[in-house]
């Protein structure tokens, strides 16, 4: 069987990561695009991708012939919507980043037109994929904790990937991405949707931009860390959390975001220039750093979901409640508590790393084993979220960012009204 052609679009870290993964996948990428050079061309010197098949703009590829069968969307949050339509229109099957949309109307024109033009469609939602989350499943949908009654998951982001991500970087304003809900949330959101098994029908959510503002940094705080007198007593310095993970031999995510080449001369020079080695106290950021969601599900199960900033940079956890016991898990280890023998038994759901670092536990190779598979075999099935299920649970997110700003509790009928163009 022929490998699964793949188009590229966004040969940054998360288009670099599902490209990586398509060897063991018996797919290969044929083309590229990415405006900037060096990532651009890393990626296709990496995958041999002919040079008539590497641009800078996507719509070069998307308007030749269909020269792929499936293509990965990797642009930033804002860009998904344009390509997503136009090679789906084409009749490419589509690979989408998370979220799939910054706004409502986006994710429902892609759902619109992926559904007219009958192709496979995913978007990442890795933590569907791991597993772990494979082994919780089954032990839900097997009974083993009764029937599910409510749901508690954290996501501890961590203090520097806050600052990393959410303060100095491409995810730290609405208008330039999302809201930091939608951006690192959306997936939970979705997780635990697949978890509860049943529609979210209302939600509720508070949070803020609490500490990473003007006025919360230390007396005569420079705009620079290399340039303050206070860099060496602050746990946000980009000079700690850079050039001490480069000092330590790291040169991969987050690192490489600075800059494509890592040296410790290219991360000082970024750090004086670019964007991440300004003061958390002095960027132009306003997504929130803490918040919190509530839901209700048809027939009564809860559920809530804390996302905070100032944590050690840990992965999800989750306790599942249900009327025989209880699940705690850790992205690892997942703990069942039995109401009959009162109880706990303990169980390795796999070793892999939970983290970005890590692959996801998995998830970013289940997901694309998976998504080649689902081509191959021209079956939308195959793939753990279809274009509706990814749909209901961004309306979530938007639902909660609602709840938030306006104060109040948000029906989801409000927002499920239709998926016009």
């Amino acid at each position: 069987m022929k490998a699964v052609r793949l188009l590229i679009i966004g040969a940054g870290s998360r288009g670099t990561t599902y490209a990586s993964l398509a060897r063991p996948n018996e797919a290969r990428v044929v083309g590229v695009a990415e405006p900037r050079d060096a990532w651009r061309e890393r990626m296709a010197e990496a995958h041999a991708v002919p040079p008539a098949n590497v641009t800078r703009d996507w719509r070069e590829l998307a308007s030749r012939v269909k020269l792929a069968d499936a293509v990965v969307i990797a642009t930033p949050d804002r860009l998904h919507v344009e390509p997503a339509i136009a090679f789906a229109r084409k009749g490419y099957h589509v690979l989408l980043e998370k979220p799939m949309a910054s706004d409502e109307d986006g994710c429902r024109r892609i759902v619109t037109a992926v559904l007219d033009a009958g192709v496979v469609f995913a978007v990442c939602h890795v933590l569907r994929y791991t597993p772990y989350s494979r082994r919780i499943t089954e032990l839900v949908e097997g009974g083993a904790i009764g029937d599910v009654v409510s749901v508690q998951h954290l996501e501890p982001v961590g203090y520097w990937h806050q600052a990393h991500s959410y303060v100095r970087g491409n995810w730290r304003r609405e208008d330039l991405a999302s809201s930091m809900l939608l951006a690192k949330c959306c997936h939970d959101l979705d997780w635990i949707r697949y978890l509860v098994g049943a529609r979210c029908t209302t939600v509720q959510s508070f949070g803020s931009l609490r500490h990473f503002r003007a006025g919360q940094g230390p007396p005569h705080a420079a705009r620079r860390c290399l340039d303050c007198p206070a860099e060496s007593g602050c746990p946000y310095s980009a000079v700690k959390i850079y050039l001490g993970r480069v000092a330590g031999g790291q040169t991969g995510w987050p690192v490489d975001i600075l800059v494509p080449e890592v040296t410790e001369a290219s991360v000082l020079e970024a750090l004086h220039t670019g964007p991440y080695g300004r003061c958390v106290y002095g960027c132009d950021n306003d997504v929130v750093d803490h918040q919190i969601v509530n839901m209700l599900f048809e027939g009564g199960p809860t559920a809530s979901v804390t996302m905070i900033g100032f944590t050690e940079a840990d992965h999800r956890q989750t306790r599942i409640f249900g009327t025989r016991g209880q699940l705690v898990g850790d992205g690892r280890t997942i703990r069942r508590f039995d109401f009959l023998t009162d109880r706990w038994e303990v169980s390795e759901a796999g070793a892999a790393d939970p983290s970005i670092l890590g692959g996801h536990g998995g998830g970013d190779a289940g997901l694309m084993e998976a998504f080649v598979d689902a081509v191959r075999h021209g079956d939308q099935h195959r793939v753990l979220s279809g274009p509706e299920e990814s749909l209901e649970s961004h309306m979530m997110a938007f639902a909660a960012e609602r709840s938030r700003i306006e104060n109040r509790v948000v029906p989801m009928e409000e927002l499920l009204g239709g998926t016009e163009e």
